[in-house]
Formats: C-alpha cells, sequence, structure tokens
C-alpha cells in the first residue's frame, strides 16, 4: 500500500497508471453555513440544511450540510486531483453510497481513496473500469462519508493492459 502522488500528471494519467491497493489523499475542502444553507435551499430543503434555528432543535443540535452537498464535495476533490483528465470516460454511478456522520459548518474535510479493482474491458481493449473505494473524513479523523467510485478509463495506448 503506497500514500501520495501518481508518477504522471493528472492529464497523462491513465488506468495503467492505478495500482490495486494504493492509496491517495486530497483535500482539505470545507464548508461555510452559508455554503450549506444556499446548497439546502436549493437542492435539499430540510430545516437542518436550511435553518440554523430550526437546525438547533433537531437531532443534530445545528445545522449540517445535505449528504448531497458532502457528495458534491468529494466530487471536486476526485475531479480535481485524481480522475484522469483525457482518459477518463464518465461513470455508470457509485455503489454503496453512505453518510456516515453530519458534516458542520467549518468542518474541513479532505478524500481518502484506495484502488480497490482495475478491470479491464472483455469487449473493447481500449478501456477498462476503475474501482475506487472512497472516503470523506472531517478534521477529528471522523469517515462522514464513503462510496465505491466506478469509472471508465482509457489505456495509455490500445489494448495495453
Amino acid at each position: 500500500m503506497s500514500q501520495g502522488g501518481f508518477s504522471t500528471t493528472q492529464q497523462e494519467r491513465y488506468l495503467d497508471d492505478f495500482v490495486e491497493g494504493a492509496v491517495y489523499e486530497f483535500g482539505p475542502i470545507s464548508v461555510t453555513a452559508e455554503e450549506i444553507i444556499q446548497f439546502g435551499r436549493k437542492f435539499d430543503p430540510q430545516a437542518f440544511h436550511t435553518d440554523p434555528e430550526a437546525a438547533k432543535e433537531s437531532i443534530y443540535g445545528g445545522l449540517i450540510a445535505s449528504g448531497w452537498q458532502t457528495s458534491a464535495l468529494f466530487m471536486r476533490l476526485f475531479v480535481d486531483n485524481y480522475l484522469p483528465g483525457k482518459a477518463s470516460l464518465g461513470s455508470p454511478g457509485v455503489d454503496e453510497l453512505r453518510w456516515l456522520k453530519p458534516v458542520h459548518p467549518g468542518d474541513s474535510l479532505r478524500l481518502r481513496i484506495t484502488v480497490h479493482k482495475v478491470k479491464p474491458s472483455q469487449s473493447k481493449p481500449d478501456r477498462g473500469v476503475l474501482f475506487s473505494f472512497c472516503e470523506m473524513l472531517n478534521q477529528n479523523e471522523d469517515v462522514v462519508c464513503t462510496m465505491m467510485a466506478i469509472n471508465l478509463v482509457s489505456y495509455r495506448a490500445h489494448g495495453q493492459k
């Protein structure tokens, strides 16, 4: 298991560059009360995301980010740091998305990714599927969100595996 950077730049990264078991960390990224309220009002208008006073009376004891906002913060770090630039071909989705702990205003989050599996395509030899186990952690080392990201990624050269 390794921790740190890739041997290539993000724009020159291909499926060949992902090694099963490798671990990468990116961040931090944080969220403000204003951002939580704005996102909540637009996309998840529950009181604990939109109204600081009402949120005090909730089971969370205060304002928290929507899980969807936490996922959006994940995506920002994922695309900016991990996902290959030219070689990314999209995604069929994520598996096992879990929001484990609330994200509060001012929390500083980082993304830890473990390359879970690199699977060559059986029908298209120029690409494969990258499975990445992703964890968002707060400043207290609490895991707040997990998911298995699934991405279609090109190989550096046709048929190279």
